[in-house]
C-alpha cells in the first residue's frame, strides 16, 4: 500500500470514532496490537470513548495504513466493511422504518455517509437499466488503494441485502484499483463480474430493485414499550388528519437534512399557500410542527441506548451533533447527553 501524502489533506477534514473502532476492531481479530497500531497513527485510546470526538483524517489514513501492513491481508478492508455494516445496523433498522422502498433509502444514503466524516461521498446515477452507486472518496488518491473502496462498496452491499423485502444483487462492480493477484474474497462479496483500474468504485444494481418495498422490522417496541417508529404521534386528536399526517411526513423526511414547507406540502399533495393556510387556521406554522416534532421525536430516539447521539442528530436532520445538543439544550433545558444519563 503505498503511503499518501499528507500534505494533500485538508487540515479540517475530520473523522468521527466508528471508522477508526472498526479498523481496530478487526486488527485485533486478526491478533494485531491495538495498542501499537494507535501509537502509530497518533491515536489516544481514551479519546476514542469521547462520543462527538472527532480526529484529523490523516489519523484515519495512518491507521489502515498500519493496520494494512502488519496484517499483511489484502482483503482487510473488506473484513471492515462487514463490521461497519453491522455496528450501522441499529441505524439501519431505524431507516428502514422511515422508508417505503429502497429509492427511499438510496436518497438518504449520502446523508448517511457524513456520519463517518470528512472521507468521501456516495452519488447515484443511472446506467441503461442499471443504477450505479458510485463511491467518490475526498482523497482521490485513496481511490488507487485497496482498503477504503472495499470498505465502503462491503457494507454498501451489506446494507442492501439487509433492508428489502427481496435481496438486492449486486449486478456488476468496479473498482479504482488495479486488480489483486487473488479476487476469490471479491467474487465472494461483490459476484463474479468485477473490473478494476476504473474511474470510481462503484456498485450496480437493477433498476426495478428500487421499487423494493422496505422490510418491516419486528423492531417496533422501544425500551418502554412504546411504538417509537409508527406511532409517534398516537396520542393525537385522530379528527386532526392534517396535522397527523404532516407530523409523520416529517419524521419520514428529517433524515434527509433538509424538511421544507414546499417538500412538505408536495407529499401531501396541496399547495405551499395551502398548507400555510391551514396551519394558520390552526394557531401554528410549519416552523413551530416542525421543532415540535424534533423535540418529541427525540426524546423517543434518547430513551433507545442502541442509538448514539451522533446518529440520533442525523435521524433528526441535523449537520452535527452540536447543532442538535444547542436545539435540544433550548427545548428542554440540558444537553441530550445529561437528558439520557439521567
Amino acid at each position: 500500500m503505498t503511503d499518501f501524502t499528507e500534505q494533500s489533506i485538508d487540515p479540517s477534514w475530520t473523522v468521527y470514532a466508528g471508522p477508526l473502532t472498526a479498523i481496530l476492531q478487526v486488527a485485533e481479530q486478526l491478533g494485531l496490537s491495538q495498542q501499537l497500531l494507535m501509537d502509530e497513527a497518533g491515536i489516544e485510546r481514551n479519546e476514542l470513548d469521547i462520543p462527538d470526538r472527532r480526529f484529523p483524517v490523516n489519523a484515519y489514513f495512518r491507521l489502515y495504513q498500519a493496520a494494512a501492513s502488519a496484517a499483511d491481508d489484502p482483503d482487510l478492508g473488506l473484513k471492515v466493511g462487514r463490521v461497519t455494516f453491522l455496528r450501522g445496523l441499529n441505524l439501519q433498522l431505524y431507516l428502514a422504518t422511515v422508508c417505503k422502498s429502497f429509492r427511499d433509502y438510496l436518497n438518504l444514503m449520502p446523508s448517511n455517509v457524513k456520519l463517518r466524516g470528512d472521507i468521501g461521498r456516495v452519488t447515484i446515477h443511472r446506467e441503461g437499466e442499471l443504477v450505479e452507486l458510485r463511491w467518490e472518496p475526498l482523497l482521490l488518491e485513496t481511490g488507487r488503494k485497496r482498503f477504503i473502496s472495499d470498505e465502503m462498496l462491503a457494507a454498501s452491499a451489506g446494507i442492501f441485502n439487509s433492508l428489502c423485502v427481496m435481496p438486492v444483487r449486486v449486478m456488476k462492480a468496479r473498482f479504482s484499483y488495479a486488480k489483486p493477484q487473488d479476487i476469490s474474497k471479491l467474487e465472494d462479496v461483490f459476484g463474479r463480474n468485477l473490473s478494476f483500474d476504473q474511474p470510481y468504485s462503484s456498485l450496480f444494481f437493477q433498476r426495478e430493485a428500487l421499487t423494493y418495498p422496505m422490510l418491516q422490522q419486528d423492531y417496533q417496541e422501544g425500551p418502554d414499550h412504546s411504538h417509537p417508529f409508527r406511532d409517534f404521534f398516537e396520542d393525537e386528536d385522530p379528527s386532526d388528519q392534517l396535522l397527523f399526517t404532516l407530523k409523520q411526513s416529517i419524521v419520514q423526511y428529517l433524515p434527509e437534512g433538509e424538511v421544507t414547507i414546499d417538500k412538505l406540502a408536495n407529499s401531501l399533495h396541496i399547495s405551499r399557500r395551502t398548507l400555510q393556510r391551514r396551519l394558520s387556521d390552526r394557531e401554528t406554522n410549519f416552523l413551530q410542527v416542525l421543532q415540535e416534532v424534533r423535540s418529541r421525536v427525540a426524546l423517543r430516539y434518547l430513551a433507545d441506548d442502541r442509538l448514539g447521539i451522533t446518529e440520533i442528530a442525523f435521524l433528526l436532520g441535523y449537520a452535527d451533533q452540536g447543532s442538535f445538543s444547542s436545539a435540544f439544550k433550548s427545548w428542554h433545558g440540558v444537553s441530550p447527553r445529561d437528558f439520557r444519563r439521567k
